[in-house]
């Protein structure tokens, strides 16, 4: 089995699970492959914890990430799992994150004492695989290296005090002008993140929608709007600045507020691992404490 480890800052309070992880890998016969940013710290927690870092080759892109290879191992939370779409991109590669961070809603495990019971069923491939969608953007106004998809959510933002006006088009019907701070399109993966924070809706991952929701609208009646991924969403941005912020995942550029944009699924999903330990909605209530209330636990 061929392993690529992928990370970047991981808190070194977490060497000594870094170290586990890797020693569990290794005991199971796997071959590994390791992202050049994060490969000196691993070689130091090797140093430290006395034992040998298997050879393996470096990678640092999509560009020279190993052909053969059955799973990406995205170590961190779920900013660095939302990276991990940079590097893998439209390879069928099965990816799987563990969590090194705070939250780590879309992770498939938790560093520390549960290594012993999901590296077994990682190298024995017992696990489900969920497709998520991703969204596409297209615009003559992203440079030409930026890589246009995202896992969670793609959004126009204000860069000064004043708000922005956005005009949307759904297949070329058009909607009333939503006056925000900005809007923001999410997947469903996306749906528990950011676009959670601004009112959007809780979707579950196989639905096949995005759902659109402004953010801080100045309109009493503005409401997040779900709509079918099969959909062309077009948007033209009015405003007094000349620029706008554009938001891809954890990725912003800046872009002139006259661009055009549109959006429309992506051409390809992300398969993440899951361990079937808990379900979507379990990690709402444990991760997002979904529905915590005293009186649940009244007997």
């Amino acid at each position: 089995m061929h392993i690529a480890l992928f990370g970047s800052d991981i808190a070194i309070g977490h060497k000594e699970k870094i170290g586990s992880l890797i020693q569990g890998l290794v005991s199971g016969g796997v071959a590994l492959s390791y992202y050049s940013g994060l490969y000196p710290l691993l070689e130091s927690i090797s140093e430290e914890m006395g034992f040998d870092l298997p050879e393996g080759p470096l990678f640092s892109s999509s560009d020279d990430l190993p052909e053969q290879l059955d799973l990406f191992l995205s170590l961190g939370g779920d900013g660095t799992f939302l990276h991990s779409l940079t590097i893998v991109r439209d390879r069928d590669v099965k990816v799987a994150g563990v969590n090194f961070g705070r939250l780590g809603f879309l992770t498939a495990a938790k560093a520390g004492e549960e290594n012993g019971n999901w590296i077994p069923a990682i190298l024995e491939g017992k696990f489900d695989v969920i497709k998520r969608a991703t969204l596409r953007i297209f615009s003559d106004s992203l440079p030409e290296d930026f890589f246009p998809f995202a896992l969670n959510e793609i959004s126009i933002q204000r860069r000064t005090p004043y708000m922005i006006g956005i005009d949307l088009k759904i297949n070329g019907m058009s909607l009333p002008t939503y006056w925000a701070d900005g809007l923001l399109i999410a997947t469903p993966t996306g749906s528990t993140a950011y676009s959670l924070s601004v009112g959007g809706p809780i979707v579950t991952p196989e639905a096949g929608v995005f759902a659109i929701s402004p953010i801080a609208p100045h309109n009493l009646n503005v409401r997040p709007l779900i709509v079918p991924d099969n959909v062309e969403i077009e948007m033209e941005i009015h405003s007094r600045a000349e620029e706008v912020m554009l938001t891809v995942d954890n990725r912003e550029v800046i872009i002139p507020s006259s661009a055009k944009i549109k959006l429309e699924k992506g051409s390809f999903s992300m398969s993440t691992v899951s361990l079937g330990k808990e379900g979507f909605f379990d990690a709402l209530q444990e991760k997002l404490l979904w529905g915590a209330d005293k009186r649940n636990n009244l007997q």
